[in-house]
């Protein structure tokens, strides 16, 4: 599966690169390197991450939505088609969801960046549009969320932390990669198979609403 093949390298290029420095600075990502010609380092900072935890928590989040999105890319597109356009939903996420922090910091040479997270939030929103009534929640955190509410939440409060600074985490790459993943899904299956997810979305949310409403009586 692509999936576990992107896990299994990311995994391996991050553990290496915790006690190999000199690879990290070769593929983290540093703005004013970008600009003067290393274009690498849109891509290889998603294969680097700051620690285990943080590897974890990204590789374990990906394994459980990318394997799902794999499925229905292959599933509506065919093998093949579907193969091509989920190794380019995860690759041109990276490259997108890093654009924003790119513009910002090209001349700040103190800025590295580093982690798989803004793909990952493109896996994630992508998931959301596809099933907005499942539920999803934190990982080691007991609160669930039909997907649709989890996503808008999520998107809020990244804006707000994106805006105070804080923390060391790179918000504006999770809202850019987050709508990045919505518009690509939405745009490649309504283009390549005349599948309208948005509509399915909006269907989705009402039927299952509604049954809810029912169930319990209200």
């Amino acid at each position: 599966m692509i999936t576990a093949i992107i896990i299994v390298i990311t995994v391996l290029v991050s553990i290496r690169a915790f006690k190999d420095h000199a690879l990290t600075e070769k593929l983290i990502f540093h703005p004013p390197s970008v600009k003067q010609g290393e274009w690498h380092r849109l891509f290889s900072y998603g294969v680097l991450h700051a620690d285990y935890a943080h590897l974890i928590f990204n590789m374990f989040t990906l394994y459980f939505f990318g394997m799902d999105i794999e499925r229905v890319c292959r599933t509506t597109l065919g093998e093949t088609l579907g193969s091509l356009c989920f190794i380019l939903l995860y690759l041109s996420s990276l490259l997108v969801s890093i654009l924003p922090t790119y513009v910002k910091h090209r001349e700040n040479a103190l800025y590295f960046g580093l982690g798989a997270s803004g793909a990952v939030s493109a896996i994630i929103f992508a998931y959301m549009l596809i099933n907005p009534m499942n539920f999803m929640g934190i990982l080691f955190i007991p609160i669930y969320l039909p997907a649709f509410l989890f996503g808008i939440i999520f998107l809020l409060i990244s804006l707000a932390l994106d805006r105070k600074q804080t923390g060391g985490i790179n918000h504006s790459a999770h809202i850019t990669g987050g709508i990045y993943g919505l518009v690509y899904i939405a745009v490649t299956f309504f283009v390549l198979a005349d599948v309208n997810l948005v509509r399915s979305f909006i269907g989705k949310i009402r039927i299952d609403s509604l049954s809810d409403l029912i169930h319990f009586g209200l």
